[in-house]
């Protein structure tokens, strides 16, 4: 077994174990980390808890609800508004965020009349949200309050309300991965059932595992509109409570992230006989391929092809400008789960770049099996790495840009390695033909921006003299510049390097292609 050990982590040898750098001929017998194990002690894993998975990642993106935390305020404060799940209510549930705000007195004499209180008070405060999810944390759960009994006290004085209790607490499972199957038992074992939808279509689906990101959902609506199929529900990005209570009326479960929800998925079969087709929306053949096995279900092919036909036409030259550019670009792929998998083939693939290094904070084995097998020679994969193992991964690859989160994106920013957020995107939606572009053109931004070529100036160490060091004074100086140099006002309040800043201003970059009007500004 090819493992690899960090220097930071000698300290801790049960970490070597956790690694692994692909060697030539290997496969995944001989070239797999241990994963979704128990946090080893001392190892100050960045991991998100069970709670976090359960509220933060299923939960919040349903839209038409109050979402409380029963428990202190930062447990609630840590899983707010760090994504972009956004909703065509104005954004409820990003612009509020609900807590019960537990304190000592509480954990000592116990919450429940707290938690009856706050319920009340968030439906006072906002009469138009009829629905709520309340998420048991630690501290809440080991003093053994009971939500579920003060939920159907409540339902019971305020009968126009439901509510769905979902006991997440941290300590639920070794990652933020044993929230999501606890939030979709519950929700399957609660709610799935209990109101009948209205179907309009001879083809009926739930889309399973899209949580809107940057408009993600919005853009696989459209393929299914297009094809003539009927999203009954959405789990959970811009769902809405009731819909989602009549998930067992669908035909068939498309399933997109695996990791997060394919618990209620394989219940849905069990319990309703609700086949499950995995899709993946990244990538134009990974996308061509899951429409056409929808096609393939309800012998609807030809809307699938002829979708497939019209947008491959419309994106592919874009996409090969991007390619032709990104060829050979060293990328670390540190998304987390199903994402770990979703791209690294379609990457190397569709935009000719290399994945040296994939990792997972809380992915289980079958991920990273997956991520591995889709990567090349001298790959690095890491379960649960922590700051200190990523900053030496990085020193040690030397990659163009990272995709991560944001904790060890800004860390990457401090060692000069440009990154794009694998979670919450930088210019989304990257899912469908367009976006799949729109994400290459991320890329190229992100490896290509000139900023970064000045971040690589290490003043305590390159010559640089004081006397030239400002532009303001070379300007009134009038010493040595270019006529074109004097006549700018855009630089002249900049400090820095005079023969740097000059050279970026007459180095020319490609122009890149851009994407269709619809664009969002900040992503022009």
């Amino acid at each position: 077994m090819p493992y690899h050990e960090f220097e930071c982590s000698k300290v801790i040898p049960e970490r070597r174990e956790h690694a692994v750098i692909k060697g030539k001929g290997e496969d995944l017998t001989s070239c797999l980390p241990k994963g979704y194990l128990n946090t080893i002690p001392g190892t100050i894993s960045e991991r998100g808890c069970a709670y976090c998975g359960a509220k933060h990642v299923i939960g919040t993106p349903m839209k038409d609800v109050i979402h409380i935390s029963h428990g202190p305020v930062g447990c609630t404060y840590d899983t707010w508004q760090t994504k972009r799940y956004i909703s065509d209510n104005d954004n409820f549930q990003l612009k509020y965020t609900f807590a019960t705000d537990v304190k000592e007195k509480h954990i000592v004499f116990g919450a429940e009349k707290l938690l009856k209180q706050n319920i009340i008070e968030a439906f006072k405060a906002f009469p138009g949200t009829k629905r709520m999810t309340i998420y048991q944390t630690c501290a809440t759960a080991l003093i053994g309050d009971d939500a579920n009994a003060i939920a159907e006290e409540v339902m019971e004085e305020l009968p126009d309300v439901d509510i769905f209790v979902c006991n997440s607490p941290g300590f639920g499972g070794p990652s933020q991965s044993g929230g999501h199957h606890k939030i979709n038992i519950a929700w399957i074992n609660q709610k799935v059932g209990t109101l009948e939808p209205e179907i309009t279509s001879d083809y009926v689906i739930n889309y399973v595992g899209e949580y809107n990101i940057q408009g993600d959902q919005e853009v696989m609506l459209d393929f299914f509109k297009r094809m003539g199929i009927q999203v009954l529900s959405t789990f959970t990005g811009n769902g809405s409570y009731d819909d989602l209570r009549g998930m067992h009326r669908a035909h068939l479960n498309v399933l997109e992230c695996a990791r997060s929800a394919e618990y209620i998925c394989d219940e849905l079969r069990d319990r309703y006989g609700i086949p499950r087709l995995d899709i993946d929306g990244f990538g134009f053949k990974a996308l061509g391929d899951s429409l056409r096995k929808i096609g393939l279900f309800f012998g609807i092919e030809d809307r699938a092809e002829k979708i497939i036909a019209e947008e491959t036409a419309k994106w592919q030259p874009q996409l090969d400008w991007y390619k032709e550019r990104l060829k050979g670009k060293r990328i670390c792929l540190w998304p987390g789960g199903s994402k770990l998998w979703h791209w690294a083939h379609a990457i190397q693939e569709e935009m000719g770049v290399k994945v040296v290094s994939v990792y997972t904070k809380f992915g289980h084995q079958g991920d990273m099996e997956k991520g591995v097998s889709r990567c090349g020679e001298g790959a690095l994969a890491i379960d649960d790495p922590n700051e200190l193992e990523g900053l030496e991964a990085l020193e040690m690859l030397k990659p163009h840009c990272i995709f991560t989160g944001k904790r060890p994106g800004e860390m990457a920013k401090k060692v000069n390695v440009p990154y794009l957020n694998a979670h919450a995107y930088h210019n989304g939606p990257w899912k469908g033909f367009e976006g799949w572009v729109r994400f290459a053109r991320d890329i190229y931004n992100a490896i290509y921006s000139p900023i970064h070529e000045l971040s690589l100036i290490d003043i305590s160490k390159d010559e640089i003299q004081s006397d030239h060091s400002f532009l303001t004074r070379r300007m009134l100086s009038d010493k040595e510049l270019p006529e074109e140099i004097k006549a700018s006002t855009e630089l002249s309040e900049y400090t820095g390097n005079y023969d740097v800043i000059a050279g970026l201003r007459n180095k020319t970059y490609p122009e890149f292609p851009r994407t269709s009007a619809n664009m969002p500004k900040d992503a022009a």
